[in-house]
Order: structure tokens, then sequence, then C-alpha cells
């Protein structure tokens, strides 16, 4: 069990969605916050709603001098939460260079950023606790999910090395891999979306794994069975599954 109180945490992508709902949480618990994303406003709106204490430092994470001046201003930290992501639903035969290279950038690279400026600050003082978001669409690549399925894979693939390196240290290290959350980028979605969950009971759900000393979580339990058995299915049948010819 985590004791919160008086623990100051970092959460990038913090301004709507799963960020806002975590945000809420976190603070209800007696964790003290730095909220980052792009929106100043949006930021300083939820801080003033927070039961605890908030600080606001906005950030663009696809820039990296922004990046570094946003970490000297947060200081020290007791855990990180990144939460960042964009997202644009396309197949290859729409492919859109922009926005394949934003969700790379911004997903991948821009945790990297981050996590860039704060390992080396938890190594050194071997203490932090580092939760990355993934996605169930991180296990295999799914049709019409160009970009967003590879920046999910590279992310959760980094805390997988991460948890390697770091296991048996006091850099505790997690991952978590929600299915479908009703936001913004679920809204660009045209197709069904089974076991949709609302951002609240993603932020529960994530809660309860940050207390326990498990590494990775997949959620809802169920759904999330499907994508990790999938990893064990020969290429003739999953494909005939997933994505079957037209």
């Amino acid at each position: 069990m985590t004791d919160w109180i008086g623990k100051r945490y970092w959460l990038v992508g913090a301004s709507e969605g799963l960020g806002r709902a975590l945000a809420e949480r976190l603070s209800a618990l007696g964790v003290e916050l730095v909220l980052s994303a792009r929106s100043a406003e949006r930021l300083e709106e939820l801080a003033a709603t927070l039961p605890g204490r908030a600080t606001v430092v906005p950030m663009d994470i696809s820039d990296g001098a922004a990046v570094r001046l946003a970490a000297q201003q947060v200081g020290q930290i007791d855990g990180l939460v990144f939460l960042a992501g964009v997202y644009w639903p396309q197949a290859a035969q729409g492919w859109d260079a922009e926005q394949v290279e934003a969700m790379c950038d911004i997903n991948l690279t821009g945790a990297a950023r981050v996590l860039g400026q704060v390992v080396p600050r938890f190594v050194d003082r071997d203490r932090g606790h580092i939760v990355i978001t993934g996605s169930l669409s991180g296990f295999r690549g799914l049709p019409g999910a160009i970009g967003y399925c590879a920046s999910k894979a590279g992310v959760m693939s980094l805390a997988e090395s991460m948890y390697a390196d770091l296991r048996g240290t006091g850099v505790k290290v997690q991952l978590v891999n929600p299915g479908f959350i009703r936001t913004r980028l679920t809204d660009k979605n045209d197709f069904s979306m089974p076991f949709i969950m609302e951002p609240e009971a993603a932020a529960h759900e994530i809660v309860e794994h940050m207390m326990t000393d498990r590494f990775a979580r997949s959620f809802p339990t169920l759904f999330s069975w499907v994508f990790r058995l999938s990893q064990f299915l020969p290429d003739w049948a999953y494909y005939r599954i997933f994505a079957p010819n037209k």
C-alpha cells in the first residue's frame, strides 16, 4: 500500500480525459501534483478545482528545450505519470504523414524526452515511481491504426526495458495498458468500441495498480485477454481474425 500524503507527483498529459480524472483521484488521496500539458488555461482550471495542492507547468513535449525547462521548474518529485498522447484513426491506404509523425513524436519520443529528465534523477537518488501509459493496441499491429499502434508498442517496450534495468532498485516502474476510454480522442472513432470505460473508472484502475508492486496491468481484464492472447496466434490466424480481406 502506498502512503500518498505529502508525495509529489508530476502528471504529464493532465489537462483532460484520463489525465484529469487521475489528477482528481490522486489529489483526493493527499498527493501534491504538478500538472503539465500544452494548455495552461485548462491546467489552471483543473488546479483550481482540486482538493489538494497543485502547481501548473505548461509544456510542449514535442520540444526538447521546453521539456528541459519544464523539468527544471518542476524540481524534485516523488513520481511521474506519463499520460500524454495524440491519436488519429487511419489505415495505410489513407496515410497522413503529418499525423503519423505526430503520433510517433508525441506518444513515444515525447515520453523519452520527459523520462530523460526524470530517470537520471531517480537513479541518482535510488528512489522514485514511474508510471507509463501504454495501450491494449500496443500488443500487436491492428488495422486502421497506422502510427498509433506502433507508438504505443514502443512506449510499452520502453517501460519493459526500464523495469528490467531498475527492478530491485529504489526506482519503481509500472505500466498500464487501457482499452477504449471515452475521451476526445476516442470520439474520432466511427466503429464499435467494446468495453469502453469512462475516464473516472480507468483512473481508478490506474491508482489501484499504483498501490501494488506489480509491473503491468491491462484493463478491462476480459477485453485485455483478447489482445494478450493474440500474441500467441500464428500470423495466418491472427490476420484472418483481426484483419480479414475485404
